[in-house]
């Protein structure tokens, strides 16, 4: 049974109140949980005392014994002194375009600075003409 130690989301539509809770990690989001060793508020401001609390022991207790802290909780802890630095996932790179697009791209890009480049030498003589004369 892996364990995690993530947050269930309560409170009413457009008014979130999560609770900090350890759980099964076959279990649903909202569903049946272990524990419950803290709560989360996040429409108080960031500064506020009662936006984060947990039970620190009991944290490090469900720590210790294997239960791994979800993303956001992993923040929690840092900023808490309780854990290492969150590591940061590379974002994912489905949204860009694929490989032949990008060429398509690159050489569309090329193609008009290819063109405008032999213009700009043939005036600038023209341009040195008269002031010569």
């Amino acid at each position: 049974m892996s364990l995690k130690i993530r947050m269930t989301r309560g409170g009413t539509k457009k008014r979130p109140f999560y609770s900090i809770v350890v759980a099964d990690g076959r279990s649903p989001r909202d569903g049946r949980f272990i524990e419950k060793i803290g709560t989360y508020n996040p429409m108080l401001v960031h500064d506020n005392p009662e936006r984060v609390k947990f039970d620190a022991e009991r944290m490090k207790h469900w720590l210790s014994v294997g239960a791994q802290p979800s993303d956001r909780i992993a923040i929690f802890l840092h900023k808490a002194g309780m854990g290492a630095a969150p590591v940061r996932r590379e974002q994912t790179q489905q949204h860009m375009p694929k490989k032949k697009a990008q060429e398509r791209a690159q050489a569309a890009a090329e193609k008009p600075a290819a063109q405008a480049a032999p213009a700009a030498p043939a005036e600038a003589p023209a341009a040195d003409a008269p002031a010569a004369g």
